[in-house]
């Protein structure tokens, strides 16, 4: 700056000078007596002093006898954005209830810089979330963090890092930031009902032990805490031991705990009776061949030649009708196949009137056989021809 003054009644200029007092008056600031120029020698930093008030003063040279009055300088440090946002009270550590509805409000996080904020836009400052999206959201202006996904677990994810900056300049480019983080701990609601490992359980008990022994022990599992996940155990549905036996909470395991309540009053005398369906399937038995007739008389001429046709027997298996059937007797011939009974040898009505056999009928590849009783077969005198 310049302090000039010139008194035309008092000294030359030449026997005068100016001197300089106040805040920083020789150190941060000097001025040359001659001319009364005031010069700076070092840095300012605003964020450190602002502003300066200095007297200045002419004098004269030799008695040092003031001039004139001394004239009050106020030197301001012009700002310039030279100071990046910090958050003072981070790291931060807030809590919210899972299952919150979009928009609830978790925690603000501020940020300060120590630049000008009347002065340019070098202390304004736009909060944004660097880490922590989509779950969590935070106001430009204001650095209120809020949920921003609806149904958060606490079951499925209980802790989450959000990472929030503030950038000065109005978030715009140039502008210094900086950054801290906020811990976010879902908080349990009761939003779990609680399950059995087991949907059966089994247990045995002696007749004979007193009332309120344990007979066995249940534990079913609730994935909230704390007071939501205190269990209390109760029998809905006792069947025929319902009123014998009684149900409570290990508070200590979270088990419950089943107890008899009375010396036999879980023992029925009977009779007792159950009604169950039996179903009968009857299979097929390996049975052999049966005639179709328990007994046949047949017929034959006498003297017919071997081979001749006396009858035929046929039987038949009646678990399987389509079976193949064999036939043999002793001491006549027989078609196997078809059960035709040929003769063996020509016969004399004379020397035998009537023959009695047994036919054999065998189901093919079984041994099951049945026998046919032939009753007699009588030989017949042979028929004369007269030539006319």
């Amino acid at each position: 700056g310049n302090n000039t003054s010139h008194d035309p009644d008092s000294t030359s200029l030449r026997d005068q000078l100016y001197v300089l007092t106040g805040e920083g008056a020789g150190t941060v600031f000097v001025i040359d007596e001659k001319t009364g120029n005031i010069h700076v020698t070092k840095t300012l930093d605003r964020e450190e002093k602002a502003q300066y008030t200095l007297l200045a003063q002419a004098v004269d040279r030799a008695s040092n006898r003031p001039l004139e009055p001394p004239s009050e300088f106020i030197i301001k440090v012009q700002d310039i954005n030279d100071n990046p946002p910090v958050f003072l009270q981070g790291p931060y550590h807030a809590t919210v209830p899972e299952m919150s509805n979009v928009g609830t409000s978790v925690i603000q996080v501020m940020a300060h810089d120590a630049d000008d904020p009347t002065y340019g836009n070098s202390a304004k400052l736009v909060y944004t979330v660097l880490e922590g999206l989509p779950f969590f959201s935070v106001d430009p202006q204001t650095g209120v963090i809020r949920t921003a996904t609806p149904n958060m677990d606490r079951e499925t994810q209980q802790e989450f890092l959000v990472v929030v900056q503030a950038k000065d300049m109005g978030g715009h480019t140039g502008g210094l930031s900086g950054s801290t983080t906020v811990t976010v701990t879902l908080s349990d609601v009761n939003d779990n009902p609680p399950r059995f490992p087991q949907s059966s359980y089994q247990f045995s008990v002696v007749e004979t032990v007193p009332p309120g022994s344990a007979v066995g022990r249940l534990r079913a599992h609730d994935p909230d805490e704390g007071e939501n996940a205190l269990l209390a155990y109760s029998i809905l549905d006792g069947g025929d031991g319902g009123e014998a036996f009684a149900i409570h909470t290990d508070m200590l395991g979270q088990d419950g705990i089943i107890t008899l309540k009375k010396v036999g009053e879980y023992i029925r005398k009977g009779p007792f009776k159950d009604v169950a369906t039996v179903r009968v399937t009857v299979e097929d038995a390996d049975e052999p061949p049966v005639f179709s007739r328990s007994e046949y008389h047949l017929a034959v001429y006498e003297n017919g030649p071997p081979g001749t046709l006396v009858g035929k027997v046929t039987a038949v298996d009646l678990d399987t009708p389509s079976s193949v059937i064999r036939y043999s007797i002793y001491t006549s011939f027989i078609n196997p196949q078809d059960g035709a009974i040929l003769t063996s040898v020509p016969l004399d009505r004379e020397v035998l009137a009537w023959h009695n056999m047994t036919v054999l009928a065998t189901e093919l590849g079984k041994s099951w056989v049945d026998r046919g009783l032939i009753r007699w077969v009588g030989v017949q005198e042979a028929p004369r021809w007269w030539k006319l």
